[in-house]
């Protein structure tokens, strides 16, 4: 089985709440974040920056939210406002709201007192690759008992780099609950890094590096390994939560995409055009410069001379809006 962070996530019900994007110092030529996200004291829920925490508790409803998966990192202000997001999300959605956090740092045993005390369910840590087989008796073995003594689900989730059987161990010893391995991804933030460093992208695929599968070779059939493809990322996690916050907040007229895209169409007529036409009030909505309605029906009415233009609108039910496609009606 795998953990129940992971199965939330692959179902599309997990908010990323995202804590600022400094890790301890270090400065791992794969990190993924983009200059939006690297050492900045920025926090996003999905798509959408924070400037309260009232946007917190306003995204995971957009999306129905069952858990948040939380990437955290340096200084201490960043586990205060982690603290402080736990205690919020689980007063507002109770115990059931599981939450997972991802770190690069250890934290010490008041940190996960604090984070077990706010609600934090489970913890996955990424230790530095330099240290990648020569983990027992340091701190990145101690912080594994003392997260669990401490009422938390210890575990690793790291990049698909390479084979390190010493994670086995940490399982097999009882320390670990479970190690996640993610497909190691080139992405726009480590692109020339990862070049530099001699990695290449597989063929025919936009973010897999050439080779990351072969660490199941060696850690694939322990079954408390989990392999995450980028594949599986993007036509299953993203997709699926797209979808569920599509689900949330359409409205009647409004059609959801298999991709979870919502499509409506878009008119400048006035809305008396669309009383006189006979159009259900249920079927549009008044913008300030615009009227947005069923697709089709627009569709229907340009074809037949009613209206004289418009377009149909594709877009993501992400807080920004973003259009995936525009198509012109005349």
């Amino acid at each position: 089985m795998i953990s129940k962070g992971c199965e939330q996530c692959a179902k599309g019900g997990k908010m990323v709440l995202f804590v600022y994007g400094y890790c301890d110092q270090r400065d791992c030529f794969y990190c993924p974040l983009g200059e939006n996200r690297k050492n900045v004291t920025d926090v996003y829920a999905n798509e959408r920056k924070v400037e309260s925490d009232d946007d917190v508790i306003r995204e995971a409803k957009r999306m129905d939210a069952l858990g948040t998966s939380i990437t955290g990192g340096e200084p201490q202000e960043a586990m205060n406002k982690t603290c402080r997001y736990l205690s919020l999300l689980k007063d507002e959605f109770g115990e059931d709201h599981h939450t997972h956090l991802y770190t690069g740092i250890t934290g010490g045993r008041e940190n996960m007192r604090r984070l077990s005390e706010a609600g934090l369910d489970e913890i996955r840590f990424h230790p530095p690759l330099d240290l990648w087989g020569d983990m027992h008796g340091t701190e990145w073995e101690e912080i594994l008992y003392i997260a669990r003594e401490e009422g938390l689900t210890p575990a690793f989730e790291i990049p698909g780099i390479r084979a390190e059987e010493e994670f086995l161990e940490f399982l097999d010893e009882g320390a670990a609950e479970f190690c996640n391995v993610n497909e190691f991804e080139m992405s726009d933030g480590n692109f020339r890094r990862m070049q530099e460093e001699g990695y290449e992208l597989q063929d025919g695929h936009m973010s897999a590096v050439e080779g990351s599968k072969e660490i199941l070779d060696a850690m694939g059939d322990h079954e408390r390994v989990y392999f995450c493809t980028s594949v599986f990322k993007d036509a299953a996690q993203h997709r699926n939560r797209m979808k569920r916050m599509a689900e949330n907040i359409r409205r009647e007229f409004d059609d959801v995409t298999d991709d979870g895209t919502l499509v409506y169409g878009k008119t400048w007529e006035p809305e008396r055009r669309l009383e006189e036409l006979g159009v259900p009030e249920e079927f549009y909505t008044v913008k300030s410069d615009h009227i947005e309605l069923a697709w089709w029906l627009l569709e229907e009415m340009v074809e037949e001379g009613d209206v004289e233009e418009g377009e149909i609108v594709e877009q993501y039910p992400t807080v920004d809006g973003q259009v995936v496609e525009r198509t012109p009606l005349a």
